[in-house]
């Protein structure tokens, strides 16, 4: 019996070396990547060194929104600040419950109208449309019925006028250049048929008329930690994952998208919760299936400030919604898997997201298991384990704080030594606490998902460019 466990353990063993080597390696090529990517850039703007253009790309900005009547018409004046000429701006009202509708009419004096509206997409109807031609572009506003966040996305892309469209959410804020950043990677190749923004967390950020005024780490531990997180995710992965077209997630806090491309692959899917993942992998498959040329970019110049959640109870709800996204894009588009029809993206992004992301909660819980069982029979050298553990996380901890201080040199933001002294301390508990809870988080996140498959998610929103204690 004990042969039989020694040598279970040993096949156990040797799994997890090569588990660990492989998400060690492609942490520490995302980081080193990224942070290069991005250094080139920040000594081309230096040099003045870039792409400049009197082009405008029109786009539409569909602003989705659900229950936002705090932070919506903050969200529409930071649009209203874009250093850009050719776009307009719809907020679409899910069947809100308060006031999100009333104070977006009252803040900028907007007219009902009526306008007919052409459905290349299911949604669900319009009750009234509203809109302001006083300001810089027409800002529309649509109150439908509840239909969810893909539905309500859907209604803007029936109703948007331009061949290009972004969603963002209602609780962000865009930097004046984002939008001109975001387009750049359409007028350099025309098969480019959606690209990314950088999203970074807003809470403790004082913008003004789209300019960052005051940046400061967030007075609350586990935002903190997001924002390490955050940096991490998309400085690390994106970057590299975009030079070589393989990004699978574009985050729907902010996105552009050729329209056409989107409604012929068939908008966003209603029945899933992680519309944005989702429509990202259906259009990969889509085009690769009908063999057009295309090309899915990142735009890490391209920055969109989103509220973060501000309670655990908060994140907890968020992530699990996102883990619920995951599991219905990647059950969805399995085809993907291992199909040497779609290249790199299947043999490298898929996995990767299969591998590192979707199972990686149950692969952690079982490494805990044997862990367990090799202390029961003592077959386990304790002192090195907590070792090595340690190694992990310091390893883990340095990659975090790198992307961090990576993108805070390349914008040009001076940190302050007692938030540089907090993202220290909170990257080493950002590794080896949090990343825990939420890995449990996502272990049970599909216990009883069909009931809320649909649901927003709400979370406690506040007022931006606001201090609170």
């Amino acid at each position: 019996m004990m042969d039989a466990i020694k040598l279970f353990l040993e096949y156990v063993e040797t799994f997890f070396v090569i588990y660990l080597i492989g998400y060690s390696t492609f942490l520490f090529l995302s980081v080193t990547v990224g942070s290069s990517v991005l250094y080139r850039r920040r000594q081309q703007q230096m040099l003045h060194n870039e792409l400049t253009h009197e082009y405008y790309v029109p786009v539409s900005i569909i602003v989705p929104a659900h229950n936002e009547e705090i932070t919506v018409v903050d969200t529409v004046i930071s649009l209203l600040n874009l250093k850009y000429r050719l776009y307009e701006i719809i907020v679409v009202d899910d069947g809100s419950t308060d006031d999100t509708s009333k104070v977006l009419i009252e803040h900028f004096h907007m007219q009902q109208i009526e306008r007919p509206i052409q459905r290349k997409i299911r949604c669900q109807p319009e009750e009234y449309i509203f809109q302001t031609l006083r300001e810089k572009v027409p800002v529309t506003l649509i109150r439908k019925k509840n239909g969810g966040k893909a539905d309500t996305l859907n209604m803007g892309i029936n109703v948007s006028q331009y061949p290009y469209f972004i969603c963002m959410d209602a609780d962000s804020m865009l930097q004046e250049d984002a939008l001109e950043n975001v387009v750049r990677p359409i007028l350099e190749d025309e098969n480019v048929v959606a690209c990314g923004g950088l999203v970074r967390i807003a809470n403790g950020v004082k913008l003004k008329n789209g300019r960052v005024e005051e940046y400061r780490m967030p007075k609350k531990l586990i935002t903190c930690m997001q924002v390490l997180e955050y940096d991490r995710s998309f400085l690390a992965s994106r970057i590299l994952m975009d030079q070589f077209n393989g990004n699978l997630i574009i985050s729907g806090a902010f996105g552009l998208f050729q329209k056409e491309m989107v409604i012929a692959a068939g908008g966003y899917d209603p029945s899933t919760m992680g519309e944005d993942m989702e429509l990202v992998v259906k259009l990969h498959v889509f085009c690769r299936s009908n063999q057009i040329p295309y090309s899915i970019r990142y735009a890490p110049d391209a920055i969109c400030w989103s509220q973060a959640p501000e309670s655990l109870r908060d994140l907890i709800k968020q992530r699990r919604r996102w883990y619920l996204g995951l599991f219905q894009s990647m059950k969805k588009h399995h085809q993907l898997f291992l199909n040497h029809r779609y290249g790199i993206v299947s043999f490298v992004s898929y996995l990767y997201f299969l591998l590192y992301e979707l199972f990686s909660p149950y692969i952690e819980l079982f490494g805990i298991l044997t862990t367990v069982l090799a202390c029961v029979v003592n077959l386990i050298n304790v002192p090195f384990m907590i070792l090595f553990f340690l190694i992990y996380a310091l390893f883990g901890a340095v990659l975090s704080l790198t992307a961090f201080l990576a993108r805070l040199h390349t914008l040009g933001i001076r940190l302050r030594l007692s938030d540089f002294l907090k993202a220290v301390g909170l990257c080493f508990v950002e590794v080896s606490f949090l990343r825990f809870i939420l890995a449990w988080v996502r272990m049970t996140a599909l216990i009883g998902y069909k009931k809320k498959k649909l649901s927003w998610g709400r979370i406690q929103r506040y007022r931006l460019n606001q201090d609170r204690e």
